[in-house]
């Protein structure tokens, strides 16, 4: 008899063994693996000339696929959830998210973390959403996460997971470009991560120059930071070259490093220093460029628990990055309590020069 079992359990071992190998050797057959450059589709082109010497804003907004709201937490930063609540909780949040993103009016908008089919945001079609409430504006989607299932955690995976960053402008964009960042995790991990890039988005001036909108989302959870440190080493061999052309540029999204001149510590907390939580290399700012954030208000917080005031460990970690030809008027944060995503959004004011 025990022998019978033993065979049995021998068999059920070898079939899971069985299954598992032919999923990763399907992951990695259909893994989605782009171009290092990709023309993208401006959408609903706007015909508003964007001028020199008149302000204009800017916001950035990490929305969290409208899942992260602040009673979630999230598996690879110690917590146990992989998607949203519901998604009854999933439109609340992205209801609120747009009424925000309505009211603050800014001129451009840089939105992380837009879902168009995934199982953590219960298939609902963020871009569709958002943009039939914003008609005046262009918009471009470049994707950083595809990927048919990610099975993880064990008992509550992810599932499938189509994901982007969505521009939003009410300005003219000539030409949209996903750039691919250098820098990728190890097999098989690579395989259920994202495909990190970043897109640039060319907006004529009246003047006859370009601003060059840079639009990001960097890698975390890398360990040690080693592959934002490949992503920061491509983006400083792009800029060395668009900083020749002497047009204006705007470098703007989740850096998922400290943004220089805010302090962490100014936030009350009862964690430590995230691992995962990187500082910028002295080296990396072009001469003349601007780091511009408000140090006041923490754009992130952790997500090993959900949301308490005083627990969390919070930072500034979006902004904006911008050259030397940008006067900087104005930048705020908007500290929304992470009450519907676990970033908060920032908003700058510039004028070309």
């Amino acid at each position: 008899m025990a022998i019978k079992v033993a065979k049995w359990i021998s068999y059920i071992i070898l079939l899971i063994a069985l299954i598992f190998i032919t999923f990763l050797i399907y992951v990695t057959v259909t893994d989605y693996k782009p171009a290092e450059e990709i023309s993208l589709t401006v959408n609903n082109q706007s015909g508003n000339m964007l001028r020199a010497n008149e302000p204009f804003t800017m916001t950035t907004f990490n929305i969290g696929y409208a899942g992260l709201d602040k009673e979630q937490d999230f598996f690879l930063d110690g917590g146990k959830m992989s998607k949203s609540s519901s998604k009854e909780q999933t439109l609340i949040n992205l209801e609120a998210i747009t009424s925000f993103i309505e009211d603050k009016k800014s001129d451009i908008y840089l939105l992380q973390e837009v879902d168009t089919d995934s199982s953590r945001s219960n298939h609902i079609n963020q871009i569709d959403h958002i943009s039939k409430k914003l008609p005046d504006y262009s918009y471009t989607y470049g994707v950083n996460y595809k990927v048919p299932w990610v099975p993880v955690p064990i008992l509550d995976p992810m599932g499938s997971a189509n994901s982007g960053i969505l521009t939003l402008s009410k300005y003219t964009i000539e030409q949209s470009t996903r750039f691919a960042l250098a820098g990728k995790e190890d097999w098989p991990r690579q395989l259920f991560d994202l495909d990190r890039a970043f897109t640039e988005n060319r907006i004529p001036i009246d003047n006859g120059k370009e601003l060059i909108l840079i639009h990001l989302h960097l890698s975390a959870y890398d360990e040690g930071g080693k592959v934002r440190k490949q992503q920061l080493q491509y983006l400083s061999q792009y800029l060395a070259n668009e900083i020749q052309k002497e047009n204006y540029l705007i470098l703007g999204g989740d850096w998922n490093h400290v943004i220089p001149g805010t302090d962490p510590y100014l936030f009350e907390t009862t964690e430590e220093w995230p691992e995962w939580l990187q500082e910028f290399p002295e080296t990396f700012k072009p001469e003349g460029f601007q780091w511009v954030a408000d140090r006041q208000v923490p754009t992130s917080r952790t997500t090993q628990y959900p949301f308490r005031e005083g627990v969390n460990f919070l930072a500034v970690i979006d902004g904006f990055l911008v050259s030397p030809n940008i006067e900087v008027i104005n930048v705020s944060g908007d500290y929304l309590g992470y009450e519907n995503s676990d970033h908060n959004p920032v908003t700058g004011e510039f004028i070309l020069k």
